[in-house]
């Protein structure tokens, strides 16, 4: 089966070239990369014109999402492998992946075991949610002492590595969107990953698959990174439940979700004003949002029961 694994860049420069030496060394033979850039300021152009790639070039930060939607939809591939340019993959990543996917044929994506760059801390093994709507990845900061060496479901795939089945992707597009254009970036793993489960699709955790990512956006340092991501931060935390919350899990986790809510809004408010920028675009879109959430609530096929385990 082709892979086509795509990356988007924007000032890359730094990383993007240990992630693409770490792609010419993958074992599986059937790989073409894809590399969408998204107005690079620095050298990013330069280094990606030293390997042999497809590259597109946008005129225009268009975002993360924006720019998957269009490498996908202009490179098909029966397995999509979304990758960060901060990433770096071990030679077997893709080997072990597409065999997971090929022996599990219900399952839409998969996902490998992330390390930080230091080798010894785990990044993420999959996304995890919570009862009060919050998506983290599963063992980020713990040290890899060996307690995620069995393979088994997760939630979704972290969209730093996300392999995807191109069936899957296409199930669950919206207006042809595979990724949510309105997120432009962070939480957009969350959401596809949401609506593949509203769908049925399993995702699998392949803990013999190994990367390491450079992790940049945590909580932890929110108050030091730029106003323009927390504010897509706290827009796309309303968005993922405007796109995917049932009835169902909304009145069983009502009152976890509600006080989180009234938190966020309250360090909006109080804290951190340049985030209301996302409050008011979803007041001002949210006609257009609403009917984007009838058409994915249209398409639920997965009963309560099967949804509401992962929210605990």
């Amino acid at each position: 089966m082709n892979v086509s694994v795509q990356i988007v860049t924007f000032n890359s420069g730094e990383d993007i070239g240990a992630c693409l030496e770490s792609l010419s060394a993958q074992t599986y033979p059937n790989i073409r990369v894809r590399v969408l850039d998204n107005a690079s300021q620095d050298d990013s152009v330069e280094l990606l014109k030293g390997f042999d790639l497809d590259l597109v070039l946008s005129e225009e930060n268009s975002g993360f999402a924006a720019g998957h939607n269009r490498l996908a939809r202009d490179y098909p591939a029966p397995y999509v492998l979304f990758l960060n340019p901060d990433t770096i993959l071990e030679p077997k990543f893709v080997e072990e992946l597409v065999h997971a996917l090929e022996e599990e044929p219900e399952a839409g994506s998969a996902t490998g075991k992330l390390l930080r760059f230091d080798g010894v801390t785990l990044d993420s093994t999959g996304i995890r949610m919570t009862r009060n709507q919050r998506h983290l990845d599963r063992g980020a900061g713990e040290p890899d002492t060996g307690q995620y060496e069995t393979p088994g479901p997760v939630f979704g795939p972290s969209g730093a590595a996300a392999m995807y089945r191109y069936a899957c992707l296409e199930d669950v597009a919206v207006g042809g969107n595979f990724f949510d254009e309105d997120f432009f970036a962070y939480r957009e793993d969350a959401d596809l990953a949401w609506r593949c489960r509203l769908r049925g699709w399993q995702s699998l955790y392949v803990p013999r698959a190994v990367a390491r990512h450079r992790r940049r956006v945590t909580p932890q340092v929110r108050r030091a990174l730029p106003a323009e991501i927390n504010m897509h931060s706290v827009k796309n935390r309303f968005l993922l439940r405007i796109n995917n919350m049932t009835p169902n899990l909304y009145r069983r986790c009502f009152w976890p979700i509600t006080l989180r809510d009234l938190m966020v809004l309250g360090y909006v408010i109080f804290r951190e004003w340049p985030s209301i920028r996302g409050l008011v675009y979803l007041i001002r879109n949210y006609p257009r949002l609403w009917q984007k959430r009838r058409i994915i609530q249209s398409r639920v096929r997965v009963d309560a029961a099967e949804l509401e385990r992962w929210f605990s």
